[in-house]
C-alpha cells in the first residue's frame, strides 16, 4: 500500500436504517466496529495501523510541535503569536518535564490490538497474524525507544493489565525497568520480528530495513549513555539500575548499530542522486517521492485524499508566500549556516571582515559569501542571492552609506520590498527585519521540507510532503560514529565521505575524525529532522554547549544582515555587499540545559497511582 491513510474506524457509517423494535438495547451497533470485525478484516487492521503510526511521537515533525525546531540553536522563531518570543526565543532553563512522555495509553492500545488479533481473528491466516503481530511489536518497540531516550528506564509491558473482580489494583503496579534492560528489549523485539513483518518496497509502513533503523538508532543511543555517561561529573544513575548504563557494555551496543546500520546499508536502498546540483539534490530528498531511494519509512501526506499540512504554509519565505497570513516562522540561525564547511575542507565561518578587521569583505552578489560551501547548506536553508520556486527570496537588510564626513557608513533600513533613493532595492522583500513577525529575523529561511509545489503554501491547498522517519543517510552517520567508537576509523571514514561526497566535496575530504567532527556531520545533514537535541543528549555534550552564558556563542542564537553599499566613486565597493554578524535580535535568553535534563521528570500522577515507580536523578 502506497499511501497510509488514516482512517476512523470508530465512525464507520452503516448506510441501512434502523427500524424501531423492543429489542433495541440488544442489537449490535450501527455505527461502531466490534474486536471481531476489525480483526477479521485486514483492510481495517491496515485502517488500525495507520492511526498507531501517526501516533508514534516526536519531538518535532511537520504537523506535531514543529514549533519545537526552534527551541534549541538551528532557528529562531520569526513567527507571530503574543507568546512566540517568550515561549521560544526565551527559555531561561529548560523544564524538566519538557520532553517527558509516558505513552502507556500507546503501549495499551497496542497490546490490546495484539491479543484481540490472537483471540477473534479466526478470519486471518496464519501468515497474516504473522506479519501484522510484527508490525505492531515495531510500533511498540518504536515507542519504547522514545519513551527510554527522554525517560531511562520504563516498565515493560508486554500484555494488557486487567484489575481483578476486588478491583485490587497493586498486581498491576509495575516497577521501572532497568534503562538497559528496556534497549535489550527494543533490541530482541527488532530481532524477533524483521524477517516477519513484510511489507517489501514500502516507505510508509515498516518493513526489515525500517526495523533494522530503528535498531541501529535505539543502540547508537544506548551505546553513547553506557559511555559518556560515565564520563560526566556528577555521573546520573539510580541504584537499581534504572538511570545509567554499565560502561562496559557501551562496545557491545555500539557493534549492535554498526551491523543493523550494515544491513541496512546492503540491502536495496541508495542515496538519492537525482539531480546534479548538490544542493538541489539534497532539497529533493524530503520532497521527492516518486523514485526515491534513500527514503525508509516516513509519515506521508496525500492531497488528493485531502491529508494533508500547514508547515510550508507557516515557513515559506515572506516574499514568495502565496495567500499566507503567516510565513517564516522558523527561521535558521547563523550557528547551524556556519556548521557547514566549506568544499575546500576548511570550517564553515563565514568571512564578512578583513584579515585586521579594519574593514567589510565586500561581495559583488548577495550569494558570493557562501560560494563554495557544503551542498548541504543550499539543500537545508535558503540564504541571500538564492530563489525557491523560481522566484527570488529577495533577503537584504537594508543599505550602508558612506558618510564621508564622518568617515563612516550610516545604515539605512526600510519596509519590506522599499526602494532606496538611487532606484534600487533598500530592504529586501523577505527582510530580514529585526522585530517584524513571520518575516526572517536571523537574515536566513527554511528550505528543508519546504514544498516546491505550485499553491502548497495557500491555506486551501496546503502540502503533502512527507515526514521521513528514517533514510539512509542518517544510517550511514550510524554506521560512521559506530565503527570510530569501535575504533574502526577507516570503516568510519568511508562512510561519512560518501555522504561528503553526496554534497559536493572531493573523494576521501577527510582524513581523520573525531567524536565532535562526526557530530557536526550530524547536525548538517540531519538539521530539521528531530536529531540535533537527541545527539547532544545521548552524548551529554547539551551542558556545554547549552550552558546559558551569553558569552558563549553556542548558546546565543546569532543572525547575518546583509547590506548593499552606496559609496560612488568608490569602484571597490559601490554596489557591493557587506555583511554584520549579531544576535538574533528577537532572541532573549542564552540556551540553558542542566544536569537534570538529561532524564525527564517523572509524571507526579504516575508516582501517585504507583508507589513502585521512583523518580529520575536531581528531581
Amino acid at each position: 500500500m502506497r499511501n497510509l491513510i488514516k482512517y476512523s474506524i470508530c465512525c464507520i457509517a452503516i448506510l441501512s436504517a434502523v427500524s424501531c423494535k423492543k429489542d433495541w438495547l440488544d442489537r449490535q451497533s450501527q455505527t461502531i466496529l466490534g474486536n471481531d470485525q476489525v480483526m477479521n478484516d485486514p483492510k481495517l487492521i491496515v485502517g488500525l495501523l495507520a492511526n498507531f503510526y501517526d501516533r508514534i511521537p516526536t519531538d518535532a515533525s511537520l504537523t506535531g510541535r514543529w514549533q519545537q525546531h526552534t527551541a534549541y540553536d538551528d532557528a529562531v522563531w520569526s513567527g507571530g503569536g503574543n507568546a512566540g518570543d517568550i515561549e521560544r526565543n526565551s527559555i531561561p532553563a529548560y523544564a524538566t518535564n519538557r520532553w517527558t512522555l509516558w505513552d502507556y495509553g500507546f503501549v495499551r492500545d497496542v497490546n490490546l490490538a495484539m491479543e484481540n488479533m490472537e483471540t477473534v481473528g479466526t478470519s486471518l491466516t496464519v501468515d497474516q497474524k504473522k506479519q501484522f503481530n510484527a508490525e505492531f511489536r515495531f510500533l511498540r518497540a518504536f515507542d519504547y525507544f522514545e519513551m527510554v531516550k527522554r525517560m531511562g528506564g520504563v516498565p515493560i509491558i508486554t500484555t494488557q493489565l486487567l484489575v481483578d473482580e476486588k478491583g485490587d489494583v497493586a498486581a498491576l503496579q509495575r516497577p521501572r525497568n532497568k534503562e538497559a534492560e528496556v534497549y535489550d528489549f527494543i533490541a530482541s523485539e527488532c530481532d524477533a520480528i524483521k524477517d516477519a513483518i513484510g511489507n517489501g518496497g514500502s516507505s510508509t509502513r515498516a518493513n526489515k530495513y525500517a526495523v533494522l533503523a530503528l535498531k541501529s538508532r535505539a543502540m547508537l543511543f544506548a551505546a553513547s549513555v553506557a559511555k559518556y555517561n560515565s564520563q560526566l561529573t556528577p555521573n546520573i544513575t539510580l541504584p537499581g539500575g534504572e538511570v545509567g548504563i554499565p560502561a562496559a557494555r557501551a562496545n557491545e551496543y555500539y557493534q549492535k548499530a554498526l551491523d543493523a546500520a550494515k544491513e541496512i546499508i546492503a540491502g536495496p536502498y541508495a542515496l538519492y542522486k537525482g539531480n546534479p546540483s548538490p544542493g538541489e539534490n539534497f532539497s529533493e530528498v524530503f520532497v521527492k517521492k516518486q523514485g526515491n531511494t534513500e527514503v525508509i519509512l516516513a509519515q506521508d501526506f496525500l492531497q488528493s485524499k485531502g491529508r494533508n499540512h500547514g508547515f510550508s504554509y507557516d515557513n515559506i519565505a515572506r516574499g514568495i508566500r502565496e495567500d499566507n497570513l503567516g510565513s517564516s516562522a522558523i527561521a535558521p540561525s547563523l550557528n547551524l549556516v556556519e556548521s557547514y564547511d566549506y568544499l575546500d575542507g576548511s570550517v564553515g565561518t563565514l568571512k564578512t571582515r578583513n584579515a585586521t578587521n579594519t574593514d567589510f569583505i565586500y561581495y559583488n552578489k548577495p550569494e558570493d559569501i557562501f560560494a563554495n560551501k557544503d551542498g548541504r547548506l543550499y539543500g537545508t536553508v535558503i540564504y541571500p542571492g538564492t530563489s525557491f520556486k523560481g522566484l527570488q527570496v529577495g533577503l537584504q537588510a537594508g543599505v550602508m552609506e558612506w558618510n564621508a564626513t564622518t568617515n563612516s557608513y550610516t545604515v539605512r533600513e526600510g519596509n519590506l520590498g522599499s526602494l532606496f533613493t538611487d532606484g534600487k532595492t533598500l530592504t529586501g522583500i523577505s527582510g530580514p527585519q529585526r522585530a517584524t513577525q513571520d518575516v526572517s529575523n536571523t537574515g536566513f529561511n527554511l528550505r528543508k521540507y519546504i514544498d516546491p509545489a505550485p499553491g502548497s503554501s495557500n491555506r486551501g491547498r496546503q502540502s503533502d510532503v512527507w515526514w521521513v522517519r528514517f533514510r539512509l543517510g542518517e544510517v550511514y552517520l550510524n554506521a560512521a560514529e559506530a565503527a570510530f567508537e569501535l575504533g574502526q576509523t577507516g570503516v568510519a571514514l568511508g562512510y561519512i565521505n560518501t555522504l561528503r561526497e553526496r554534497a559536493g566535496f572531493p573523494a576521501n575530504s577527510l582524513t581523520s575524525l573525531t567524536i565532535e567532527k562526526l557530530l557536526n556531520e550530524r547536525r548538517a545533514e540531519l538539521a530539521f529532522e528531530d536529531h540535533r537535541l537527541w545527539d547532544l543528549i545521548r552524548t551529554r555534550r547539551a551542558t556545554a554547549v547549552w550552558n546559558g552564558q551569553a558569552s558563549n556563542p553556542q548558546a546565543m542564537q546569532r543572525a547575518l544582515y546583509g547590506y548593499r553599499v552606496v559609496r560612488p566613486g568608490d569602484a571597490a565597493r559601490h554596489d557591493k555587499y557587506v555583511y554584520v554578524e549579531l544576535v538574533a535580535p528577537r532572541f532573549l535568553t542564552p540556551r540553558l540545559f542542566q544536569v537534570q535534563n538529561y532524564y525527564s521528570a517523572v509524571p507526579q500522577n504516575v508516582i501517585d497511582a504507583n508507589p513502585k515507580i521512583i523518580r529520575n536523578p536531581f528531581q
